[in-house]
């Protein structure tokens, strides 16, 4: 039987008091404070007079903030010392480490606009400490593939009507139907149904057939397009609020058992704990004090 080995000892303490730590309310709300007061600070810095008059002082907060969130990803990252393999598979894990670590890069932090544009990411970090946030967010992601089919459809029904626009009033009425592109430009902007009175008195000027034409898109793609895309939207919220709600299960319930190796040194570092106090008990018959039976060096 191999002893485990001293580091995987030191793993699990450090990782046990990181995880104290980072579970702290405390802890989350530090962050989400130093999340908040950084995304102000961008937004100080956008008045150029005040930040060319307070340049150092803006610098400096940057930095900190800087340094806090980098102590914050070594202590997230140290509660997941024991098992490192876990600390990548959480998306949220994966997201703080890449915002954090890019502010270390060289080419980054010499390209304003680039980092500019990673610190404002900072701010999507709050997700990790509103629950509600987090869901929208998920079901967004999980939204895209329906929603991307939900493009497809409307740009097909888009340029449907627009090539019939354009047949019935391009001569009419050129500057909204001379092109199939502006075609497509003006029945883009009647999905919202703003000018769309104004659509339908020009073209019943032309013919009173048009009342189809538009009664039919504004029924087409302001109303059953659009409930189309609210229902995978609300579709997709229903399984974020799933996966939330399995996550947190997952994280209320027990860690996977160790594996089989672990579970050996575990078991002979107490067989070896038992032995130094049996050896250290005087024997009550004047016998020198009996050792475990080597047999249960093994599992």
């Amino acid at each position: 039987m191999t002893d485990p080995k001293p580091a995987g000892r030191g793993r699990m303490k450090l990782a046990a008091r990181c995880r104290v730590a980072t579970e702290a309310p405390a802890f989350g709300m530090v962050v989400f404070c130093a999340i908040l007061f950084n995304a102000a600070l961008m937004g100080v810095e956008t008045y150029s007079g005040l930040a060319a008059e307070h340049r150092l002082v803006l610098q400096g907060a940057e930095n900190c903030c800087l340094a806090l969130f980098s102590v914050e990803m070594l202590l997230r990252m140290g509660a997941f010392a024991d098992r490192p393999k876990a600390f990548f598979r959480d998306p949220w894990n994966l997201f703080d480490l890449a915002v954090v670590a890019s502010a270390f890069v060289p080419l980054v932090r010499e390209n304003t606009t680039l980092l500019r544009l990673l610190r404002l990411a900072r701010v999507l970090r709050t997700a990790r400490f509103l629950p509600h946030l987090r869901i929208l967010l998920i079901a967004v992601g999980r939204s895209l593939p329906g929603t991307a089919s939900f493009l497809f459809v409307g740009a097909l029904v888009l340029y449907v009507y627009a090539m019939v626009g354009w047949v019935c009033f391009a001569e009419s009425d050129p500057g909204h139907y001379g092109s199939v592109g502006r075609a497509m430009l003006t029945l883009f902007l009647l999905t919202t149904l703003d000018g769309l009175t104004d659509a339908v008195r020009a073209g019943l000027q032309i013919s009173r057939l048009s009342i189809i034409y538009y009664a039919s898109y504004a029924l087409l793609a302001s109303f059953v397009l659009v409930n189309v895309l609210i229902g995978v939207v609300l579709n997709s919220l229903d399984e974020a609020r799933e996966i939330e709600d399995a996550a947190n299960r997952d994280r209320k319930q027990p860690g996977p058992p160790p594996a089989d190796a672990d579970v050996r040194d575990r078991i002979a570092t107490a067989r070896r704990a038992l032995d130094e106090i049996e050896a250290s008990l005087p024997a009550a018959d004047g016998r020198p004090p009996r050792r475990l039976e080597a047999s249960h060096s093994g599992p």
